[in-house]
């Protein structure tokens, strides 16, 4: 008799690369996957999945969860019937919620259970703060969830101030055999020294700060081959080209744009030292694969680099907005090659020992057997 596979509704940005590595690895695991999201996405990163269907609205999920009014409550209504719908047609035997606020309130209108919430980082640091009701949504949310989950300590701590439900830590690990020190086509000279970040062009990821900090390297060190790379996109990217034509460093610089998910560790693998300069973070996936890579990392010190990063043992933490200090962390470790081979090694082995991706899978896939299954 054939078993039939496990059929796992996920509510989440179809587009989002958190999204598809997680889709992809339950995919691999033998389970039938539904991707309900708002957002447009390539219809191609799910082609050579052997069980996964996907429906997405085509709107503009920013202006979805950032919304407030009318636009906002329409799309609720709507997506909530075809999510109802689509629980009806595809049967499944677990609902997943990954972000607690937008995704997390569909999945509790709709009733269903079991049902699984992850949390992100600004559905529970952000929204509710908002006001008195979007504290109340976070709540309600949390308190239809039959099992709450958060990539790290430090946001699950942020999540218990909601809920007095247990938190279970569930790492976004990192493929240590995808992620890894290799040589790769790259867009510089190997006697280049590139200073970089692989990151969101958003404000609160500091990269405005790292700008200013290569700045004062550059000038600090001008027979250096010193090379700047931003990777990613977002609503800061032209302003940030601004600043680094203000700057004079145009012909140093390199903005990528938009690449593809399976181009990241190419990237990484390019930077030399790569800096994180985040206001605040709840974990730090990008940080986690520089070091993967064997990447001595500089980062800030809010909570969710202090978690994964030791300073002076796989890494240089330096305080939020401190332009100077960044800049002498730099320096410090293109000026010492024996340290920076030092702390990327010792960074490795690090997420090998603690996020390695294959058992974060086997993590969630208990997870998943144990709520079909109780007291088994």
């Amino acid at each position: 008799m054939i078993k039939e596979k496990v059929k796992i509704l996920i509510l989440s940005n179809p587009a989002n690369p958190h999204t598809i590595k997680w889709v992809k690895a339950l995919d691999k695991k033998g389970f039938k996957i539904f991707v309900f999201g708002l957002s447009n996405y390539d219809k191609s990163v799910y082609e050579n999945c052997k069980d996964v269907q996907a429906f997405s609205y085509g709107i503009d999920e920013n202006l979805f969860i950032k919304s407030d009014g009318a636009f906002s409550k329409i799309v609720y209504l709507k997506a909530l019937k075809k999510l109802k719908q689509i629980i009806s047609e595809f049967k499944p035997q677990i609902l997943h919620s990954h972000y607690a606020t937008s995704y997390g309130l569909l999945g509790a209108l709709s009733g269903f259970h079991p049902y699984i919430i992850s949390a992100w980082g600004s559905d529970v640091y952000d929204f509710p703060k908002k006001s008195f009701l979007h504290r109340s949504i976070l709540k309600y949310n949390l308190g239809n969830a039959d099992k709450i989950l958060s990539t790290s300590k430090v946001m699950a701590e942020e999540v218990q101030i909601y809920t007095g439900k247990e938190i279970i830590i569930t790492p976004f690990g990192i493929d240590t055999e995808v992620f890894k020190p290799q040589e790769t086509k790259s867009l510089f000279d190997h006697k280049d020294i590139v200073i970089g970040t692989v990151k969101t062009l958003e404000a609160n990821y500091g990269i405005e700060n790292l700008i200013r900090a290569f700045k004062i390297v550059k000038e600090s060190n001008p027979l250096l081959l010193l090379k700047l790379l931003i990777v990613g996109t977002g609503s800061q990217e032209l302003y940030l080209k601004k600043v680094v034509s203000e700057l004079g460093l145009e012909k140093i610089a390199t903005f990528t744009g938009f690449i593809l998910p399976d181009d990241i560790p190419r990237y990484h693998n390019m930077i030399t030292v790569p800096v994180f300069l985040s206001q605040h973070e709840s974990f730090g996936v990008a940080v986690l694969e520089a070091l993967a890579c064997e990447k001595p990392v500089i980062v800030t010190n809010v909570d969710g680099f202090k978690e994964i990063v030791q300073d002076g043992i796989n890494g240089i933490i330096v305080p939020v907005g401190d332009v100077e200090k960044t800049a002498a962390a730099i320096e410090k470790l293109i000026k010492d090659k024996n340290l920076r081979l030092d702390l990327g090694k010792k960074g490795r082995e690090q997420v090998i020992e603690f996020y390695n991706w294959k058992n974060n899978i086997l993590q969630m896939v208990k997870i998943y057997s144990d709520l079909l299954n109780p007291g088994n």
